[in-house]
């Protein structure tokens, strides 16, 4: 079979190779993989620029089919349709796992960074990781469930969106994106989005069609400005940070109210960032950092996805074989997709 590899160590270093077909182990599923989605991660490990185990199978973010089932594996039957948790090789004993945080073990070296991922036609995942996928849901937007899972886990169970909040984003990228939708569905509004000359062609009009009430490109209008005059001077109840822009950051406590909150996701890329610490004290907010997502967020995102509270279609931008993956990382990269998908059954 065919696979995307990181093969070395290195900027670049990433080639399509003919692999070994895979077979399960005990507790263990082989999933014929539908679709997949390109992750700013596996962008990251194309530029060497995030952590990562080579040689690996890139892919994280994916959707299938179980093809076979290792011994001992219960609850699953070929021809299932399912998505997967990414925490392989958390040890499962330290407190972080035993207390539902699996995501976040020192030990964990996740499929497509640690162990061969989705970019292939098959992949192996732990029985123990699976979901389901809703009746009525494609793999296509299924494939979208991980980045889902995390703005669930963010928003949701990290931070605690309620109902009637005002909400701004910075970053209409792909995670900022599903923020938008989770608080939306969550009932927050109104919600301002943030971004860049360079979201104007595609990332600002999807935020606008689903679900932000005031888009802001910040080359021409001052966000905070913004926020304030939409709030009446208070700011709003809750920022979310999915850019990883070091302006953004610097900005966070001036969009909102005094005792407001903060949430973090946005990977800046740097050892460190300005942040206006005294005026986060004196106004007495809150800030969560995010990052992954626990196996309830996903129970959670699932149910958002199949009921179409979330939609994942608007997110996504092309779909090729594997044999085109370069063509989509570049896309991807470049701003010319939001989401790329690589479709394995679609390679040769």
């Amino acid at each position: 079979m065919l696979g995307v590899v990181k093969v070395g160590r290195g900027k670049g270093l990433v080639e399509l190779r003919e692999l070994e077909e895979p077979s399960p182990g005990p507790g263990e599923v082989k999933i014929r993989v539908g679709a997949a989605a390109i992750c700013g991660s596996d962008l990251h490990i194309w530029r060497d620029a995030h952590p990562y185990w080579p040689p690996v199978v890139l892919g994280h973010e994916f959707a299938g089919t179980v093809s076979a089932l290792g011994e001992g594996v219960t609850g699953y039957a070929v021809g299932d349709r399912v998505v997967s948790e990414t925490s392989t090789g958390s040890c499962g004993v330290c407190f972080l796992c035993r207390s539902g945080n699996r995501h976040i073990c020192p030990d964990k070296r996740a499929a497509g960074i640690g162990q061969n991922g989705a970019f292939a036609k098959y992949v192996i995942m732990p029985a123990g990781l699976l979901h389901r996928i809703p009746d009525g849901l494609g793999l296509e937007e299924a494939a979208l469930g991980e980045p889902t899972a995390i703005a669930v886990h963010s928003v949701m169970e990290r931070v605690g969106v309620r109902a009637g909040e005002s909400v701004v984003i910075t970053g209409p990228g792909p995670i900022g994106l599903l923020c938008l939708q989770v608080a939306r569905a969550s009932g927050a509004g109104p919600i301002v989005v943030g971004g860049t000359p360079a979201d104007l062609p595609l990332r600002l009009p999807v935020a606008a069609a689903t679900g932000a009430d005031i888009v802001v490109n910040v080359a021409e209008e001052d966000l905070v400005e913004r926020v304030m005059t939409l709030t009446g001077g208070a700011g709003a109840d809750l920022a979310i940070e999915a850019s990883g822009s070091a302006a953004a950051v610097e900005m966070l406590p001036r969009l909102v109210r005094r005792l407001g909150r903060i949430c973090v996701l946005g990977v800046t890329g740097r050892p460190s960032v300005q942040f206006p610490w005294d005026a986060a004290v004196f106004r007495g907010l809150e800030v969560q950092f995010s990052f992954s997502s626990r196996h309830t967020s996903w129970t959670t995102a699932l149910r958002l996805m199949g009921s179409g509270r979330v939609r994942a279609r608007p997110l996504i931008s092309m779909e090729v074989p594997l044999e085109r993956w370069q063509e989509a990382f570049e896309a991807q990269a470049e701003g010319r997709a939001i989401k790329a998908l690589l479709m394995p059954g679609a390679s040769g």
